[in-house]
């Protein structure tokens, strides 16, 4: 029987349906584990399997960089304890224009029963981000005050250059002529300059359901 191609609307509802069954279920392979990317590959992939039985979809690479490429969505994996992860650094543009894509963010609570030796991952949020608000709040909302301030390319350079954007100055320049013509969206993720970006969800998790393109799941 040939499968239905994932669309967008399928991946939120199957996280709902997911997020939910994962919360009750008991899973012996993670107790006692306390390393968070050995809980997010294991969720991830969880994940991913519970779409492929459903769904035709294009398989993510570490090329592609993302995991579901074909709705052009990234899976990330958080404990609520800290809920951040990392994500490859393309380009300082990200932290204006977004990062490219769009964000399914599972972040949980893990317990262990010391009884029957399984632990469980209890889903506190599930939220999706449109790629049109994956930018760093503080970076897109100083340049859109500037822009409705009438500020001009020398404005956005300066406060590029405050906000210490990890751009020389002839980038920075070039991206200060694009956004005088092209106001940025407000961006709900924290940012962090590193050789990988660090992303922070909470400001993005309190806004979802508030804002448009911040949709709570769970």
């Amino acid at each position: 029987m040939l499968k239905p191609c994932l669309t967008t609307l399928d991946l939120i509802t199957e996280a709902e349906c997911f997020s939910r069954c994962e919360s009750i279920y008991d899973e012996p392979s993670l107790f006692g584990v306390t390393d968070g990317k050995a809980i997010g590959t294991y969720l991830e992939h969880k994940f991913t399997t519970h779409l492929m039985n459903r769904y035709s979809f294009a398989i993510g690479s570490s090329a592609l960089g993302i995991d579901l490429p074909s709705v052009n969505v990234d899976i990330k994996v958080t404990s609520i304890r800290q809920p951040q992860s990392s994500c490859p650094f393309k380009s300082a543009r990200q932290k204006i224009f977004g990062l490219g894509y769009g964000l399914i963010v599972f972040v949980y609570d893990k317990t262990d029963d010391h009884v029957h030796q399984t632990a469980r991952l209890d889903m506190k949020h599930n939220i999706f981000i449109e790629s049109s608000r994956t930018a760093d709040y503080q970076m897109t909302r100083g340049i859109r005050e500037i822009l409705d301030r009438n500020g001009n390319e020398e404005d956005l350079v300066a406060f590029m250059q405050d906000r210490n954007l990890p751009v020389d100055d002839i980038e920075a320049w070039n991206i200060a002529r694009i956004l005088i013509n092209q106001k940025p969206h407000q961006g709900y993720l924290t940012i962090s300059n590193a050789l990988q970006w660090r992303l922070q969800y909470k400001r993005a998790i309190q806004e979802s359901g508030h804002v448009e393109g911040i949709k709570r799941i769970v």
